[in-house]
């Protein structure tokens, strides 16, 4: 049973999202005090948020300090992603049972560089948080001061609860993210041509696009329930422009009016801003793709 201590009183969501990482990593084998009793901290073989000092080999997790512990960003660490660097692969491991190395390590840097580096930024005010921000979610747990049978650790408790569910489903998707990317590199290694991609299932791609290098990439074809999709790829992740808009004149026509113009005979849409169109068949898709590339 891992021994771990962090403050009482008003919680944050690194502390919260702390403890959820060493219940995952220790399989709920850990036992947790709050307190502001130093002889405690000094007996605790894991110490977060709290006693002034960040020494990972010691279980010291604190970032309170003058020189706070730093990110190779120049972000600054929170308990939370202190935690992480030690605890969030075998968390990752836990909660998604037979991956291999390569995925753990990818998985634990999504959530590194995602939901762990954002709470982290948010706990030291580096930026300001929008209202439904993760950080503050989860801090809405704190007792009110219209609430003063409101038991203080009751309330951690279930925020952690919450936290613990917000990694376990961050954690899935950021497995089925590196999954995709496993389909995008394997696709893209038999491309006929690099400008154009054909994923057999239909998966996110942009993240592995961007991931996997592939600046040669115009095009992403994939199934789209019975019919099959054209995506045009952005020039840099979250863009809403394009790398290579389709053709101008295919954009808002659908069916026959597109079939006209495009000259592809199952052709059945193209959006208006000209980054999606749309066949019924695999052979339709990449018909358009191959005509939005040399348009």
């Amino acid at each position: 049973m891992l021994k771990a201590v962090t403050h009482n009183g008003t919680f944050h969501a690194d502390d919260v999202f702390a403890y959820a990482v060493l219940k995952a990593a220790t399989k709920g084998q850990v036992e947790l005090t709050r307190t502001r009793d130093e002889a405690i901290f000094a007996a605790a073989e894991v110490l977060f948020d709290v006693g002034g000092i960040c020494d990972p080999a010691k279980g010291r997790y604190d970032h309170h300090m003058r020189n706070k512990p730093m990110r190779t960003d120049g972000m600054p660490f929170s308990s939370v992603g202190l935690v992480w660097q030690d605890y969030g692969r075998t968390a990752v491991q836990n909660l998604q049972p037979g991956l291999s190395l390569i995925e753990i390590e990818r998985i634990w840097r999504m959530l590194d560089q995602g939901i762990i580096r954002d709470i982290d930024i948010s706990d030291n005010g580096a930026l300001p948080s929008s209202p439904g921000h993760v950080a503050l979610v989860l801090e809405s747990w704190n007792p009110t001061h219209a609430e003063p049978d409101r038991n203080e650790m009751t309330a951690f408790h279930e925020a952690a609860t919450t936290a613990g569910a917000i990694l376990e489903r961050s954690i899935a998707q950021a497995f089925a993210a590196v999954q995709a990317m496993g389909l995008v590199e394997e696709s893209a290694k038999v491309a006929a041509d690099p400008r154009i991609l054909v994923l057999e299932r239909k998966v996110p791609w942009e993240e592995a696009v961007f991931e996997l290098g592939l600046d040669q990439l115009l095009f992403v074809v994939r199934p789209a329930g019975k019919a099959w999709s054209v995506n045009a790829v952005p020039p840099e992740k979250g863009s809403f422009a394009q790398r290579k808009p389709l053709p101008d004149p295919w954009g808002g026509l659908r069916d026959a009016a597109l079939v006209e113009t495009s000259g592809v005979a199952d052709a059945t849409f193209c959006h208006p801003a000209l980054f999606v169109c749309g066949a019924s068949s695999l052979e339709g898709a990449l018909a358009l793709a191959r005509k939005a590339v040399e348009a």
